[in-house]
């Protein structure tokens, strides 16, 4: 084992959960044998605790677009350092960024600003709730671990299994919560319009994209529905946002929500996280107490407002996008090669590949464990950084592709269990051991 290996078998014993963020844990992996920790990172390359050097094409969860210690915006942040992150009085760098984002998103007049993606959401709800004056929910997509949220699987355990992650149990979640949120699949207007029309909805909370494109003027019709029924349209766009272009994704398809939220991406590893706003539901911040100690840091606000710099200067959505879709097309170019069918999801700046196969997760498991060996975080994801270079990505795609051949020969009769080193990759939420 490991110095990782043996940090996480004793952290297993002594933090909760063994982690903080669920598709961090080893287990998602390779369990039993992940390098779990890191020592340092420059570019798209991590060191663990003995000193390996990886080429990481993961990029977990995707807050790096621009590559880890960009420099121009940890130097932004030294700044910040030297001059003090926090005090009695406030900090400006809230205000300016406010007016950076209301002007990449005209519809906007006003916003709050969180640490992480599920306080965002959270804060999203409450104003939501307080601006439509009702308390029911529809969503679709994967907004985070607040009770709100997970209080969909008190009326259905599977209730949330299509939205991203399965197996989520809402244990010290209140019951009495039941029945005030509802969830819908995407492209599924007539299940939202049932929804809407039986069950008193105050608030449609949904992604942008996650797995597929809208179909049949989808995102048109939810805003049409949302205004006609004093419903208070909600784009979590923590995830697509600044993507594949400036700003936020819904942009791209001509539909305004009335809130909207930014994070991962936005501070380029820093933690920020935008709710913005119309005046009309941000307002209700004025009536309904919403307040925390350390939105009021400095860190992240400075830190954001150097990756928006970058980002428009670089065009970095456009790199990482093309960097995403050369990597489909090899991608698709290998399953045919190998007669290896398999199903691509995600932008392309953020793409998953999956075998249409029962050994799906097996095979999964054998790529990281086979790429870890040669030097890489790899899966069947990859999530594009500005530093990935199409000389790093070529190389990546020649290493995967004799793990293909193998894998073929796996599904022509040799047994990939034999072939693995540890136990298969957890696929969604599962208790520790």
């Amino acid at each position: 084992m490991g110095k990782g290996q043996k940090l996480y078998s004793k952290a297993k014993k002594i933090v909760a959960g063994g982690n903080m963020l669920l598709s961090k844990r080893p287990e998602m992996f390779l369990p039993e044998h992940w390098p779990s920790y890191f020592s340092k990172t420059k570019g798209c390359e991590v060191w663990d605790l003995d000193g390996n050097k990886y080429i990481d094409t993961l990029m977990m969860p995707g807050t790096n677009s621009l590559g880890y210690n960009n420099p121009e915006v940890d130097e932004a942040v030294k700044e910040t350092i030297s001059n003090g992150n926090m005090s009695t009085l406030n900090a400006p760098e809230e205000v300016e960024l406010t007016e950076r984002l209301v002007e990449l998103h005209p519809w906007a007049d006003m916003a709050r600003f969180a640490r992480s993606g599920g306080e965002a959401n959270s804060v999203a709800i409450r104003l939501a709730r307080a601006a439509s004056g009702k308390d029911n929910v529809a969503f679709c997509g994967y907004h985070g671990w607040h009770d709100w949220y997970l209080a969909s699987n008190l009326s259905d355990s599977k209730g949330l299994d299509k939205h991203l992650l399965p197996g989520l149990d809402p244990h010290g979640v209140p019951q009495n919560l039941k029945g005030s949120v509802h969830p819908f699949e995407y492209n599924n207007y007539a299940k939202l319009e049932e929804l809407v029309s039986t069950k008193n909805i105050g608030v449609i909370k949904m992604e942008v994209f996650r797995n597929k494109e809208p179909e049949d003027n989808f995102l048109h019709k939810v805003r049409k529905l949302a205004d006609d029924n004093n419903i208070v349209l909600v784009f979590d766009e923590c995830t697509s946002g600044f993507r594949k272009n400036y700003g936020g994704l819904h942009k791209l398809y001509d539909v305004e929500p009335d809130v909207a939220m930014f994070g991962k991406a936005l501070g380029n590893g820093f933690a920020v996280t935008a709710v913005l706003g119309k005046e009309e539901v941000m307002k209700a911040a004025e009536k309904s107490f919403i307040s925390s100690t350390f939105w009021t840091e400095r860190i992240g606000s400075s830190a954001a407002l150097a990756t928006l710099k970058v980002m428009q200067r670089e065009k970095s959505w456009e790199k990482i996008t093309n960097t995403g879709e050369k990597i489909n097309t090899a991608w698709i170019a290998l399953s045919k090669e190998f007669d290896l069918p398999i199903t691509i999801s995600g932008l392309s700046a953020l793409t998953t590949f999956t075998f249409k196969s029962d050994n799906a997760l097996a095979y999964k498991t054998l790529i990281t464990q086979e790429m870890l060996k040669k030097g890489y975080l790899a899966a069947t994801a990859v999530y594009a950084c500005t530093e990935h270079s199409a000389s790093i990505m070529d190389e990546y795609l020649e290493n995967l592709k004799p793990i293909f051949q193998i894998i073929k020969e796996c599904e022509e009769g040799r047994d990939v269990m034999s072939l693995l080193e540890g136990p298969v990759a957890h696929n969604g939420f599962k208790r520790l051991n």
